[in-house]
This record gives structure tokens, sequence and C-alpha cells, in this order.
């Protein structure tokens, strides 16, 4: 199972449930590896989406403690257990976790790939992604060179689980 995220240097996601920042091609890195997959949010995470509903060409699985809650076409669990379960019938290596803070927790010690695009600025957030640099079960395995979008550095990262 894999983790895609944005974080900022204090690995901040998001602030007042919105992204920190929106950056075009981190934009396209997450729409290319997860078109004809699955991705794994909670609720609020998903409601975000520009559109209003559910993204195109994946398959989306909603965590949300609401029993009665359905959402255009997603797969709704209930619990990381019925989750996983769910999962169960889909290739490891197709299943993204998107967020958000709560989400990501959860499904961490279930993934063994993550895709992180870091950026090197500080914000004001209050939704923050684990830090896998201080993780001594996660190593960095790739490491792009540096882009810039408008005054901000950011570059995409790769780490895998080295102990499971």
């Amino acid at each position: 199972m894999n983790l895609i995220a944005c974080v900022d240097n204090n690995w901040g996601i998001g602030y007042k449930g919105r992204l920190l920042i929106d950056i075009p091609e981190d934009k396209r890195l997450f729409k290319e590896l997860t078109l004809g997959k699955v991705v794994v949010g909670g609720r609020k995470t998903m409601e975000s989406f520009p559109g209003g509903t559910t993204l195109e060409n994946r398959t989306n699985m909603i965590l949300t403690h609401k029993q009665d809650y359905s959402y255009y076409d997603a797969v709704i669990v209930h619990s990381v257990e019925e989750a996983i379960e769910e999962l169960g019938y889909y290739d490891e290596e197709d299943i993204f976790v998107i967020g958000g803070e709560e989400i990501y927790r959860k499904f961490l010690p279930y993934c063994t790939k993550a895709y992180i695009t870091k950026v090197d600025f500080t914000y004001s957030a209050d939704a923050h992604m684990v830090n896998l640099d201080k993780d001594p079960e996660w190593e960095m395995t790739m490491d792009s060179d540096e882009y810039t979008y408008y005054d901000m550095c950011y570059e995409f990262t790769v780490y895998e689980r080295v102990s499971k």
C-alpha cells in the first residue's frame, strides 16, 4: 500500500481543511500515480476536492464514522479493519492513501511506500503527517532535483519501509 502527500518543513499538510499550497507539478504527479488506482481518504478530504465529487477514473474509498453516509460512487467504510478487508480485493501497489491527518496515521502501519512532495517552507498548519525522516522504520530512497514554483522550492521524494 502507498501513501501520497505534500508536506512543509514541519510535515504540515493542511490548515482549516485546505491544502497548504497548490503546486501544479504536484497535482500532475498525484494524478499520474493514482489514475486507475484505488484512493483511500477521509470524508473531509474527499469532500474538499474540486468539483464536489469523487476523483475520476479511480476507485474512491472513504473512511467515515457516519453510518448513513454516501458520496457519489465511493466505497464507504466505517473502520480501518473494514477498509483493509475491502482493499484485499486490490493489488497493494494500486492502493494510495491520500489523507487527511487521521487517515495517514491510521494507515501508515499498512503502507510500504510513501510519495512525499516536500516544500521548503514552514506554513501555519493545523494538520500534520508523521515525520518519516524521524521514523526509523522509513528511509528516503529517491530524492528529485529541486524545483521552483514562483518563489517556492520543492522536491519529490520516495520513502520506503525498511522493516515491516
